[in-house]
């Protein structure tokens, strides 16, 4: 596929600073006599022959290797160092590259190295009686390194650096955008309303004076409260509206978008309906098959929200009554929730009713009205389908309000106002004084998360993300939008495509089915939205909608993902230090790269070890060279992999093949790929991925060892790297097959 097809934004101007070897200059040499000087000129013209024969003998060879798709040879191994990469963004990347375990120069701490602290297992995980084998004596400590993680080797102090992970890296982009210096945008601009209601969030000394004054003017909006002794008592579902439309907090259930899995064809996101997030500790009991409030976190859960009605000023005299009613409507809401395998085996998921339907089983819920709130201006009308995951609860939701209604004053409609007030505090708790962060942190450790607290900065990401989130994704593609992006999906997906006739298919009609579906899928980037539409889309009752869901693409999203007969790359994907136009392309192709076919193989191949033989036969060979290693060539039968291992090992193997080939189309177009610590073509290609094999994502559990070591297995038997690994502690057994 020629990459020039890839459809994309506009590209800045960007090029690659680079600076030349100069040659040492020539120093003069003695003067020799006459028949001396006849005889070397006589070896010259024969070695000048003899040299320009062998330049033309490889080049033919290397024009015979490029034109052969499975070729990986020829130039990327050339001995000759390019120019070195001198842009201010290599320089940057220079540094993390340089802590990097070389396999080459460095093999034995190579076949020792291990992800570590993100949570890879040392060693192996051996079939269903899978145990984590570790090395005592090759423990590892955690330096800090320019305020980053970095690991240590205890045997020799070698480093190695950890990126942060995709998700990790598009925050800090984000953040760096909103954090620009003032003045760069004209005033009243969406981009500086933007910045300035980020600004605003970070700003932690007005945030402190203020206390609880901003939620209690909320709390006045929203008709008072009778735990403070003014209460207009309007209507439950006005309330309710309000909460879901326009600060995204759903007290009684969860709404979002989503597709239909039943209907694999067809890519129209419908209107989801969950049970709620609840704040109170729930434990599931199989035999009654219900849910009730865990004992153990009672105490600090009561005590957790009896403090935030102290924080709201609440009357001592009612605390502790209206803090009793709160947990037993909690507990009671709670009873009907179930956790997900429960839901599964009963076949609760995806249950499709029209909204009038579900008016007649949930009556209490204005459905129509809370959901035209929640989706403005989107027309939502009775006869639109939505799927239900747990229609019990929501039906026992229903009753259970109702009861609650029946009820007097504080009793009755007073406590579920209460719970709805309690709910949008949980949601808005972050952007209020430390008093109400520390509450809800001294919960969470109660409840056993130990988990660090997210950063100030993640915080306002997340709340200026909700509010100006297609303003944002503009903001980012107009940072990633360059012609290497295009050349590098270009070059990715036709490599993948090729990949794929190659592999040993069961039959001809489940080769032909993926294969015509893949090639049937156009690569895509995110387009720009038209300024007008923009300014329209951010009017001022727009932005009042703080938390508002929408069915735009999520500008946080960091995989591709399909849309009709698209393949969307979203622009957070292409950011350093995974992406940069100016590093050399061995370097994006191989961690960037390597990534993106992972991520395109999982999503358009997740049956294929059901239609190709090859995921099986790979992991098997796969398997034995690192079992050979590991245990020695008489043990590689001991040991099995279970059917989702071997699909993964297939995967990651395939995806750094995938990529290994882009790169090699790539230098076919552009051959003047630049050096970067004097790393270049495959040794810097196969440094870069290494820097990424420890990536945490989902299917990351499947693999049995740690990804790097498949390096080993693509230098087993052939030409592509620029040394043999061999180390004497754990020596390759040699012949090892090709896989």
């Amino acid at each position: 596929m020629n990459p020039s097809s890839v459809a994309t934004a506009a590209e800045p101007n960007m090029q690659s600073m680079t600076i030349e070897d100069t040659p040492a200059a020539a120093q003069p040499s003695e003067p020799k006599p006459f028949a001396w000087n006849k005889c070397v000129k006589v070896v010259l013209v024969l070695l000048g022959f003899l040299l320009f024969a062998m330049a033309i003998g490889s080049g033919l060879h290397s024009l015979k290797q490029w034109k052969s798709p499975s070729s990986l040879h020829s130039l990327a191994n050339s001995r000759a160092a390019p120019q070195a990469c001198c842009s201010p963004a290599c320089l940057k990347v220079a540094d993390r590259l340089s802590l990097a375990i070389d396999p080459f120069s460095q093999p034995c701490d190579y076949f020792l190295f291990t992800c570590g602290l993100s949570g890879a297992t040392r060693g192996r995980q051996r079939g269903k009686g899978t145990t984590h084998h570790s090395n005592s004596g090759e423990g590892e400590r955690t330096k800090k390194r320019h305020g980053k993680r970095v690991e240590t080797d205890r045997e020799n102090d070698t480093l190695v650096e950890r990126l942060p992970d995709r998700e990790t890296l598009l925050k800090e982009s984000i953040r760096e955008i909103l954090e620009m210096a003032e003045g760069l945008d004209s005033p009243n601009s969406l981009e500086w309303k933007a910045r300035q209601f980020y600004r605003s969030c970070m700003n932690t000394d007005s945030i402190e004076g203020q206390g609880s004054e901003p939620f209690l003017k909320v709390i006045k909006q929203l008709g008072g409260w009778s735990a403070l002794g003014q209460w207009t008592q309007t209507d439950i579902n006005s309330t309710l509206a309000l909460l879901m439309g326009q600060y995204g907090t759903f007290p009684f259930f969860s709404v979002f978008v989503g597709k239909d899995p039943n209907q694999q064809h067809n890519n129209t996101p419908y209107i989801q309906i969950d049970q709620p997030d609840f704040q109170i500790p729930t434990e599931w009991d199989d035999q009654s098959e219900t849910s009730k409030a865990e004992a153990v976190s009672m105490r600090p859960f009561l005590s957790s929200s009896l403090n935030f009605l102290t924080l709201l000023g609440v009357p001592r005299s009612s605390r502790a009554m209206s803090n009793g009613l709160y947990m037993a409507l909690s507990s009671e809401l709670a009873k009907k929730s179930s956790p997900l395998h429960h839901r599964l085996q009963t076949n609760m998921l995806y249950q499709r009713v029209t909204i009038r339907e579900l008016q007649t089983l949930a009556p209490v819920i204005d459905w129509l009205g809370c959901l035209k709130a929640t989706f403005h201006p989107l027309a939502i009308s009775e006869s639109d389908s939505v799927l239900l995951h747990n229609l019990p609860y929501i039906v026992h939701m229903s009753d259970t309000i109702s009861k609650w209604l029946l009820k007097n004053g504080v009793m009755g409609s007073g406590t579920i106002q209460t719970y709805m007030i309690l709910s949008l505090l949980h949601t808005l708790h972050p952007a209020l004084d430390s008093r109400f962060r520390e509450t809800q942190r001294n919960l969470s450790v109660a409840l056993g998360n130990m988990e660090e607290e997210d950063p100030r900065w993640k915080h306002c990401i997340k709340t200026t993300e909700r509010g100006f989130d297609v303003l944002l994704g503009d903001m980012v593609r107009d940072r990633t939008a360059h012609r290497e992006t295009e050349e590098l999906v270009g070059n990715l997906y036709s490599s993948l495509q090729s990949k794929l006739t190659d592999l040993a298919w069961r039959n001809k009609e489940s080769r032909n089915s993926v294969l015509k579906r893949v090639k049937s899928l156009t690569p895509r980037f995110m387009a720009h939205t038209d300024k007008q539409k923009l300014a329209e889309l951010y009017s001022e009752k727009r932005r009042t909608q703080l938390f508002s869901q929408s069915f735009q693409p999520d500008i946080m999203s960091i995989t591709p993902f399909l849309s009709g007969s698209a393949i969307i790359f979203p622009s957070g994907m292409f950011l350093p230090p995974l992406f940069h136009p100016s590093y050399p392309r061995a370097l994006n192709y191989g961690g960037l790269g390597f990534m993106m076919a992972k991520d395109l193989l999982h999503l358009l191949l997740p049956d294929l070890h059901t239609e190709s033989g090859s995921p099986e036969s790979v992991a098997a060979c796969v398997w034995s060279h690192y079992i050979s290693v590991t245990e020695g060539p008489g043990r590689v039968g001991a040991f099995s992999l279970a059917p989702s291992q071997k699909l993964e090992v297939w995967v990651q193997y395939t995806a750094l093949q995938v990529a290994l080939q882009a790169y090699q189309n790539s230098l076919q177009q552009h051959q003047n790929d630049a050096s970067l610590t004097g790393l270049f073509h495959n040794h810097l290609f196969l440094t870069s991925f290494t820097q990424v094999s420890c990536d945490p994502y989902p299917y990351r559990q499947l693999m049995t060892f740690e990804p790097s070591f498949l390096v080993s297995v693509i230098c087993a038997n052939s030409d592509l790297c620029p040394s043999q690994m061999t180390c004497e502690k754990k020596p390759l057994v040699a012949p090892l097959d090709s896989c």
